[in-house]
């Protein structure tokens, strides 16, 4: 008797095709320095409970010509509170985001979530992103 699946692609692609809120932009006035943003509050919901999590997100980046809006960034980060979506998704969505929105020399963003069910998960993603090799 084959087991059905807990989790279908439905679950893993929840939340990603949401319109998040443009994050708004500062011209940089200087080169070449790095910017960190905490969000120590950070929460959304798993797609297949519906049960919060709960995590810190941080943002590292290095302007290339445009910085964040704080406020804008921190609004754009609330839209996450009562989504569905897997905290790997929210650390990629959060990535690709920021540099829609700025075109840093580089980002990287990190969510170390709290734990659920015993388990505590730290995700980390990069701009650009790495090169991977892909299966034949």
């Amino acid at each position: 008797m084959a087991i059905a699946p807990r989790y279908t692609d439905e679950h893993a692609e929840a939340g990603l095709n949401h319109a998040f809120p443009a994050i708004e932009t500062w011209q940089s006035q200087f080169p070449a320095y790095e910017i960190l943003i905490d969000d120590p509050e950070f929460t959304s919901v798993c797609p297949k409970t519906g049960l919060p999590d709960f995590g810190a997100v941080t943002l590292r980046y290095m302007p290339r010509e445009r910085c964040l809006e704080l406020k804008s960034y921190k609004e754009y980060l609330f839209t996450f509170r009562n989504l569905g979506i897997f905290q790997e998704n929210v650390v990629n969505q959060v990535l690709e985001d920021v540099v829609k929105a700025c075109d840093p020399v580089w980002a990287v963003v990190r969510g170390e979530f709290r734990p659920r069910g015993g388990i505590s998960t730290t995700i980390e993603a990069r701009w650009p992103r790495p090169a991977v090799e892909t299966k034949k």
